[in-house]
């Protein structure tokens, strides 16, 4: 099992209630809300299967269609990284929760924590071929485990 990177359950809420805010600020409140402001598409069968996209060059599957043009992916990228840098730039602010005080609360993406900790351990020396040798996302790799080969 993953070792969690928090020293406390205080350090865990409070990162917590900043992930919270820094999602809730810099990506809900960008060119998502615009677009989820939109009108809804409905399915009757419940999967998508049934709606499709009429355009002057025939139909398309709705499920084939892309959501987001490549323009639309880089000012939404550009808006995101922009927010953050500013919202990490000040780390004093007051954390102010909205509507993302009632989301869930955030947990470990375990196969971006596995990812994490074996790049650190690669770093602090650990040979690549094992290190990439587990597909496992449960492997511990921090410093206080020498993973199984």
């Amino acid at each position: 099992m993953t070792k969690t990177p928090w020293a406390s359950q205080n350090e865990h809420r409070a990162l917590q209630r900043l992930t919270l805010a820094l999602v809730e600020t810099c990506v809900r409140n960008t060119l998502l809300e615009d677009w989820h402001a939109g009108r809804e598409v409905v399915s009757p069968a419940g999967d998508f299967s049934d709606v499709k996209i009429v355009t002057p060059t025939g139909e398309i599957p709705y499920l084939d269609a892309s959501r987001i043009s490549d323009e639309e992916m880089k000012a939404l990228m550009r808006q995101v990284v922009d927010a953050v840098f500013t919202y990490l730039s000040y780390p004093e602010q007051p954390i102010r929760l909205g509507g993302a005080a009632q989301w869930d609360k955030p947990k470990l993406n375990a196969t971006m924590a596995a990812g994490i900790l074996r790049q650190m351990a690669i770093r602090n020396g650990l040979d690549p071929a094992v290190a990439y040798a587990h597909d496992d996302p449960t492997v511990d790799f921090s410093p206080r485990s020498k993973p199984q080969t």
